[in-house]
């Protein structure tokens, strides 16, 4: 008999668990892979559509090429979770499974912060990442604001890096004269496991004159003012206002009973929720890790592999450990990286500085995981 595992979500987690599990056990395996979406995009790139660089087509990648043995895709969304049954009802019909896992991410709830809709723009999700190509080009002077709304948000660097690239590019116009560069994150410094990266990043803002508003969120904007209200009640008036909305489980994940202070807690060590033979990974998941890719993709390694010790009655694998490596853009075409470990002790942190041939391992990074998730070369 197969081991029938639903996975829903194909993301970073979702993909990896699954092409794991077909490379190993793919003979004995029974695999339902369920999303909502059509195809992937790594979260990188949506600053390449928002600043121009490439086009939204360009980075979007079909699920349907997905061909893996045991592994089955399913473009359907998903209405009720019952981690009790381990049984998934979506839009087509209900999945039963003897391990469930949940990689549905971090969904945002820009209605949370009064005015961001009405008065703001974000570019954490990829329509408003696209959105934005058609925005940028008519900010000409003035001031731009990257404004963080809750302190939970993925992919740490992101604000930072949006800050230097916005610089190159209203560079690249002729308007960065015109125009001042403001962050506003709800940390002492930039990247807090990291005082390197952290420095290197407030270097950069200090020779691009963008100036780092640090230990602060904005809980409101004023449209009709133009101005950013932060959480100490003080005002800054702005332009552009690129916010990171605040983030949430999905729906379907709150109504299941799995959560807990807004979010599904874990064994930190194995990823199991409190429900027989159902974990979770990514960021839907308090497990104290960076809700960015890389760190979903190493979770899914703990959890393939606590999966395929079941299967073969081996001993149970490591415990996980969060441990990941981020790419930064510092702009002018070079990318930094940090190499953290969160669960071992401490969170700590090395960094490499910038460089064009970090860029380049940045982009190998892309393309080996296209390779193996998708088949393509």
């Amino acid at each position: 008999m197969k081991l029938k595992v639903v996975v829903l979500g194909a993301g970073f987690g979702g993909l990896e668990l699954s092409t794991i599990l077909s490379e190993t056990i793919g003979d004995t395996l029974d695999l339902t892979l369920i999303d909502q979406n059509d195809s992937f995009y790594f979260g990188f790139s949506k600053l390449d559509v928002m600043f121009g660089r490439t086009s939204p087509d360009a980075v979007r990648i079909p699920y349907r090429t997905i061909a893996k043995p045991g592994v089955r895709f399913r473009q359907e969304t998903i209405m009720a979770i019952d981690p009790n049954a381990r049984r998934v009802t979506t839009t087509n019909g209900t999945y039963d499974a003897d391990v469930l896992v949940v990689a549905l991410g971090a969904d945002y709830d820009q209605a949370a912060t009064p005015g961001l809709v009405e008065g703001g723009n974000e570019f954490y999700s990829f329509a408003g990442a696209a959105r934005l190509r058609d925005v940028l080009p008519a900010f000409t002077n003035g001031h731009a604001i990257i404004g963080v709304t809750n302190k939970s948000f993925k992919c740490p660097p992101a604000p930072s890096e949006a800050a230097l690239l916005l610089h190159d590019y209203l560079v690249a116009r002729g308007v960065r004269d015109a125009c001042r560069i403001s962050v506003v994150m709800p940390f002492g410094i930039p990247i807090p496991p990291s005082p390197a990266t952290s420095q290197a990043i407030l270097a950069a803002f200090a020779e691009r004159g963008i100036t780092y508003v640090r230990d602060r969120l904005v809980s409101a904007l004023d449209p009709v003012r133009r101005v950013a209200v932060l959480d100490d009640g003080s005002e800054m008036p702005y332009d552009l206002f690129l916010g990171i909305p605040k983030h949430c489980v999905p729906e379907v994940v709150a109504a299941s009973g799995m959560t807990e202070n807004g979010w599904i807690p874990v064994d930190k060590t194995t990823l199991k929720t409190r429900f027989p033979n159902v974990y979770a990974i990514g960021d839907v998941t308090s497990v104290g890790t960076p809700k960015a890719g890389v760190f979903s993709e190493g979770a899914a390694r703990t959890v393939a592999a606590h999966i395929i010790a079941g299967v073969r009655g081996t001993e149970a694998p490591p415990a996980f450990r969060g441990i990941g490596s981020c790419y930064i853009e510092f702009g002018e075409e070079r990318v930094g990286r940090v190499d953290v470990e969160f669960l071992a002790g401490p969170p700590t942190g090395t960094f490499t500085d910038p460089s064009a041939a970090l860029a380049g391992e940045k982009k190998i990074f892309g393309s080996s995981r296209r390779a193996r998730w998708f088949g393509i070369k």
